[in-house]
């Protein structure tokens, strides 16, 4: 895979000089604007184009079309940059045209916010087969918690589109180019997923590698949560940092169906592959939650189209996964925390043998002492009447998966303490 390349027109230092006195001054304490750097402050993991869990237009992708997207940002900033991704996609991409706004709901933006995005100062742009590429930074003050929407189009047919399939948000399309428009008139399709978005990044002034990431399958995906209402559990998570004293970048790089061992087409790299792009790449991670693990325990033994291949894996698989991230972390010098499987009984998955090996795997997390430190999600989201089942309270509807309640207790889980 190739580097992602940054060519910016105008260097960081000059950038966050030439807005000071704007209204960006606000968005970080000017004492430090001397030490300007990117940070990472929203993310999604891509994946290869295929058919998924809901419709998408990955496969046919894209041809005289605009896609606008739009993702919340944990943390602020005086300027942005957008990332891009053609990883999965067989030929090279070309962005005929690219904006940024502020977000003003669904396929709207808001008024005088609109921005050209460019790379190397054109307008036009290819990104390589394989590849990632970041635009030229724009000025445009964003505060923690803000929602930028992103808008590409695509002159000449693209060919299938790399993308993340969970965004459990909408994206829309249009036909002919509407980088401009601030109306969502011409928006008349939508669907479920990100195309070619990789990251937003935010020009700030901390000299801090704090951010963190959030690894793994469809519990930080954030999959059961109110679709368009940002409650998964990394989102849960940026609203208790944003309100503290020390607001960081809060990463969700999970996949749904994602597992620790086996790749898939549909699913994505396995975690111990995809570990060194989605978290030790992504600018200003100091910190790694990781959860994984119960899709190689389930689909050994509830096999669906959707998990193939089939592979029965042992727990002393699974924990080998963990120790290999483990050590990918430290040596890039980043603090990884362990987080245990939430409980599972009545859903798919569960089977007296499924059941055992969550134990198992669980078990060692806690005990090893080879993690940084635990978050112990299963003990947080179990019934007291029954600790192999999820609390009522909790459960989305499938006995697997979280509901908007039970991710904010994900979130509650989390030791603010252990992430420095």
């Amino acid at each position: 895979m190739h580097p992602v390349r940054t060519l910016a027109s105008l260097s960081v230092l000059a950038l966050a000089t030439a807005l000071a006195g704007t209204e960006a001054a606000s968005a970080a304490p000017t004492e430090a604007a001397t030490a300007v750097r990117w940070t990472a402050a929203w993310s999604a993991s891509p994946q290869r184009p295929s058919v998924n869990f809901t419709p998408n237009w990955s496969g046919q992708g894209f041809a005289d079309h605009t896609v606008r997207q739009s993702a919340r940002l944990s943390l602020g900033g005086v300027a942005v940059r957008i990332r891009l991704t053609n990883t999965y996609s067989p030929t090279p991409l070309t962005v005929t045209g690219a904006t940024v706004a502020r977000s003003a709901g669904g396929a709207a933006v808001r008024h005088g916010s609109l921005r050209r995005l460019t790379v190397g100062g054109a307008s036009t742009f290819t990104i390589p087969t394989g590849a990632e590429l970041a635009s030229d930074p724009v000025p445009l003050p964003i505060r923690a918690l803000d929602s930028v929407t992103v808008t590409l189009y695509y002159a000449a047919p693209t060919g299938p589109a790399t993308y993340h399939a969970q965004a459990m948000t909408a994206s829309y399309r249009a036909t002919g180019d509407h980088t401009a428009d601030q109306r969502a008139t011409a928006f008349t399709e939508s669907t479920s997923s990100w195309y070619h978005l990789a990251g937003i990044d935010v020009l700030g002034t901390t000299c801090r590698r704090d951010g963190v990431a959030l690894f793994g399958d469809s519990l930080t995906d954030g999959y059961g949560s109110t679709p368009g209402a940002d409650n998964r559990y990394p989102d849960e998570l940026a609203e208790r940092l944003a309100a503290t004293a020390h607001p960081r970048a809060v990463l969700n790089q999970g996949i749904s169906g994602n597992r620790m061992t086996v790749d898939s087409a549909w699913l994505g790299d396995k975690a111990t592959a995809r570990f060194h792009r989605d978290v030790l790449n992504q600018p200003g991670v100091g910190t790694v939650i990781m959860l994984a693990g119960i899709n190689d325990i389930g689909m050994s033994e509830a096999r669906q189209p959707l998990a193939a291949p089939y592979t029965e894996v042992s727990t002393a698989e699974i924990i080998a996964g963990h120790r290999d991230l483990i050590s990918q972390a430290h040596a890039k010098g980043l603090r990884i925390i362990g987080g245990t499987m939430p409980p599972m009984k009545g859903s798919r998955y569960y089977t007296p043998l499924t059941e055992a090996k969550r134990d198992e795997v669980n078990t060692w997390i806690r005990n090893s002492g080879v993690y940084d430190a635990v978050i112990d999600f299963d003990r947080a989201l179990a019934w007291s009447t029954d600790t192999e089942q999820l609390d009522p309270a909790y459960d989305s509807g499938d006995h697997l998966h979280p509901n908007d309640t039970g991710y904010r207790a994900m979130a509650d889980a989390v030791n603010v303490t252990d992430l420095d």
